[in-house]
């Protein structure tokens, strides 16, 4: 779920490991460089025997090129393999890429950092946003949000998500696993060795569509989570919060695919769920396609299709929401508990997820993939809990958004940084 140039066409026509690192904060004085940062490629999406140290620890890192990421803003940049927790707290490795600008932050205090989640790539290995940036580029959009935070001054932290690396599954649309992921790969972007990135370093969070609501998660969990972060914002657009109204809005419509991905990722991430058991052939034959895709065949291949389509009795998205897993939970339970914007509230208040910053959220007046219905009870949803909310609303589509707001989100997180007050629009209707 996400905007991305390389759907245009496609769009048209629908509508129409080994080297160990040892974790090292260097001050801030010190220049990017790619010292100590060895590691294959191989090394880097190879899953460890077992994942050992605290979350945000670099398990390997590797310096790289950023190709496809326009603009001139010299740079460092590694691809990284970190330690995160998945959603029963078990350790994990996770990958993704950190970036940090060649000039000296002229700033005060310690150069930000910005956290960032791509939106929905796809579920194939090729597709993890790491291999992406240094390699076959599909998504311009977030390249421009990368090097606009460059240009900024800001340092990125972008995970892949969990689920990226060799025989894996990515947990798409997990909420806890992707909060995870999230706050942990800022914590890794100072524990490369030459990256400069100050454990003190404020930190904003960003993302749009899959990002949007990883990003949201990582905001409900940095107070619990990762307390010894500054995260001073989050920006969050596109927002699919409630997945029990995304499924039923993407159920045999033109973007199937999303949810092809969704119930193959919930899966993954919660195993004592009824599954494989409830698939034809058809079924067990979509679910490996789904696994190789990157998001413009994913699309296009599940375009049109009902989940029921591919269950041996037919399942509607009702019926599976009332199977039993192992564990006693229902798929219903299992798909509201990633609802956001339940058990939120402001910092010391005591709720489950409290948050002590501002948050924009922000979508655009011709979505055509989330229903708008949740988009807005998300925002509402963070006004009544108190919650400084402000709320932006662009001219385009889901395709369009991410672009359009781009600009305005980096001069946002910019205002956060220098520590500008923000009001919120929440008496706004």
């Amino acid at each position: 779920m996400r905007g991305r140039r390389a759907l245009g066409p496609l769009l048209a026509g629908v509508l129409a490991g080994a080297a160990l690192v040892v974790p090292v904060t260097t001050a801030d004085a010190a220049p990017p460089t790619a010292a100590a940062c060895a590691a294959s490629d191989a090394d880097i999406y190879r899953p460890p025997a077992s994942v050992t140290g605290i979350p945000g620890s670099v398990i390997a890192c590797k310096a790289t090129e950023l190709p496809h990421v326009p603009g001139s803003v010299p740079l460092h940049a590694w691809k990284v393999q970190y330690s995160s927790k998945d959603n029963a707290g078990a350790p994990v490795a996770v990958s993704g890429t950190v970036v940090v600008p060649d000039a000296a932050w002229k700033g005060t205090g310690s150069r930000p950092a910005v956290a960032f989640n791509p939106g929905t790539l796809g579920l194939g290995p090729q597709c993890a946003f790491s291999k992406q940036l240094s390699g076959a580029f599909q998504d311009e959009y977030e390249g421009d949000n990368i090097a606009a935070l460059l240009k900024a001054g800001y340092a990125v932290a972008a995970t892949d998500g969990a689920g990226y690396l060799d025989g894996q599954t990515h947990p798409y649309v997990s909420g806890v696993d992707a909060g995870h992921a999230l706050l942990d790969v800022v914590r890794a972007a100072s524990a490369v060795p030459g990256s400069g990135v100050a454990k003190s370093a404020p930190v904003g969070l960003w993302g749009y569509s899959e990002g949007g609501a990883a990003s949201l998660w990582a905001a409900q969990l940095a107070s619990s989570y990762a307390p010894e972060l500054k995260v001073v914002g989050d920006a969050s657009g596109g927002v699919p919060g409630d997945l029990k109204v995304v499924a039923q809005g993407l159920d045999g419509g033109a973007f199937a695919g999303f949810l092809a991905d969704a119930v193959i990722g919930l899966a993954a991430s919660h195993p004592a769920m009824p599954f494989d058991e409830l698939l034809d052939s058809t079924g067990r034959s979509a679910v490996a396609k789904a696994k190789s895709l990157c998001l413009v065949g994913t699309i296009a291949t599940f375009a049109g299709q009902k989940l029921e389509n591919y269950t041996e009795q037919r399942l509607s998205l009702d019926q599976i929401y009332a199977l039993t897993g192992t564990d006693g939970k229902t798929w219903g339970q299992v798909v509201h508990e990633q609802k956001l914007g339940t058990g939120i509230g402001r910092k010391n208040s005591g709720a489950r997820y409290e948050i002590g910053f501002p948050v924009l959220q922000y979508r655009g007046m011709l979505e055509e993939v989330i229903p708008t219905s949740t988009e807005d009870a998300t925002r509402r949803a963070y006004c009544n809990a108190g919650i400084t909310t402000q709320w932006k609303l662009y001219p385009g589509d889901h395709l369009l958004t991410d672009q359009q707001a781009k600009d305005d989100v980096v001069k946002w997180l910019g205002d956060r940084f220098a520590g500008r007050p923000e009001l919120g629009s929440c008496l706004l209707p």
